[in-house]
C-alpha cells in the first residue's frame, strides 16, 4: 500500500536544483555540461551529484554511488528540487539502496520520466512523496514544456488542465494531425494519478515497489516497443488484477511503437489500446502530451485529478506543491 501523501514545497526562481544520474550514462561528458546549462538557463543554480560524471558500462556509475547521490540531494538543505539527467536503464537497480526514511522526512520536488518511473513508484510506495513526471535535464525544455513545468511547480493552483495538446490554429483542409485525442471508453473518473513508462511498471510487479492501483488514474507511455510487446505488458497488468482496480486510464504518447510482421497479420497500436480499455471498462483517453516527445507536460504523481473523456481533459484537483 502507498504511504500517506506528502507534498514538497513549491519551486522559486534562484533556488538550487540537484542534478543526478540514476540510470544510464550519457554518450559524452559534454552532454552533462549541456544539461547543467539547461537548468541554469531557467534561472536556477545547479548542484551536480558527486558521481554525476561517473560511468560503469551502460550505467552512470556504480549502483550504490548513484543511490548515494540521490540520498545526498534529499539530505542537503540547500537543494530545493532534484532533476534526473536522463533515463535509459538503471533506476530499478538502486531501489534497495535508497534511504526512504530520509526521503520521507525531506520532501522535495523530484522530476523525470521514462526509466525514472521506477523511482516515482518506489517513492510513492515507500514515502508517499508527490513526484513529477516530466522533462529530463538532458532533453531541454520546449516553450510548451516550460509553460507546463512552471504552472505546476512555480505557480501552483487547483483546477489546472494537465497535458492538453498545444493549441493549433485551424486551417481549412488541414485539421490537427500530430496531437490527436482518442476517446477509447467514455465517462468521467476521479482518482490519484500514478504510472509512467509501461515497461517499467510491468517490471515492478511482484517486487516490494509494486504500486497500489486501487481507484487510481493510471498514466502510461512508452518508446521503441513493438505493438505486440505493448499488448503483452498491458495483458500482464490485466492478468495481475491491476487494471481492474483503476478508476480510469490515460494513454500518453507511444513513440516509435510500431506493429511487427506483415500488414495483413498485425494489430495496430490503437486497436490494442482500445481492446484492453474496453476489457477493463474504465474511462480511457489517449493522446495527451506525456512521454518521449519534445512538448512534454509535467504531471504530479500522487495528486487527485479528474478525467473527462468526452471533454478530452485531465484536470488537477489540488495544488501539487505547498
Amino acid at each position: 500500500m502507498s504511504a500517506e501523501i506528502r507534498k514538497p514545497p513549491r519551486l522559486e526562481a534562484g533556488q538550487t536544483i540537484g542534478l543526478v544520474a540514476p540510470a544510464s550514462a550519457t554518450g559524452e561528458p559534454d552532454q552533462i555540461r549541456y544539461a547543467i546549462e539547461v537548468i541554469e538557463s531557467l534561472g536556477f543554480r545547479v548542484k551536480p551529484g558527486a558521481h554525476l560524471f561517473d560511468r560503469f558500462g551502460y550505467l552512470a556509475g556504480q549502483d550504490r554511488d548513484r543511490a548515494a547521490d540521490l540520498n545526498g540531494m534529499f539530505a542537503d538543505d540547500t537543494v530545493a528540487a532534484i532533476f534526473a539527467l536522463r533515463g535509459g536503464y538503471g533506476s530499478m537497480r538502486i531501489l534497495p539502496y535508497l534511504d526512504y526514511e530520509l526521503i520521507r522526512a525531506n520532501p522535495k520536488i523530484f522530476l523525470g520520466y521514462s526509466d525514472i518511473t521506477a523511482l516515482h513508484q518506489a517513492f510513492q510506495v515507500k514515502t508517499g512523496l508527490v513526484t513529477f513526471h516530466g522533462p529530463i535535464a538532458l532533453a531541454g525544455f520546449s516553450p510548451y514544456s516550460l509553460a507546463e513545468f512552471e504552472k505546476v511547480l512555480l505557480r501552483p493552483q487547483a483546477g489546472l488542465s494537465l497535458a492538453a495538446p498545444p493549441p493549433v490554429e485551424p486551417i481549412p483542409g488541414r485539421p490537427e494531425r500530430t496531437n490527436r485525442l482518442i476517446r477509447f471508453v467514455p465517462g468521467r473518473a476521479r482518482g490519484r494519478l500514478m504510472g509512467g513508462n509501461l515497461t517499467l511498471l510491468s517490471h515492478l510487479l511482484g517486487t516490494p515497489y509494486q504500486p497500489d492501483f486501487q481507484d487510481k488514474i493510471l498514466l502510461l507511455e512508452d518508446v521503441g516497443e513493438s505493438v505486440y510487446r505493448i499488448d503483452r505488458m498491458l495483458t500482464q497488468l490485466w492478468l495481475a488484477g491491476c487494471l481492474n482496480r483503476l478508476a480510469g486510464i490515460v494513454f500518453g504518447k507511444f513513440t516509435n511503437c510500431r506493429p511487427a510482421g506483415s500488414w495483413t497479420s498485425r494489430f495496430s497500436l490503437e486497436e490494442v489500446l482500445a481492446e484492453r480499455s474496453r476489457e477493463i471498462g474504465r474511462p480511457a483517453l489517449g493522446g495527451l502530451m506525456i512521454g518521449h516527445v519534445d512538448d512534454q507536460a509535467t504531471l504530479p504523481f500522487g495528486c487527485l485529478v479528474d478525467l473527462d473523456v468526452e471533454a478530452g481533459t485531465l484536470t488537477l484537483c489540488e495544488e501539487a506543491v505547498l
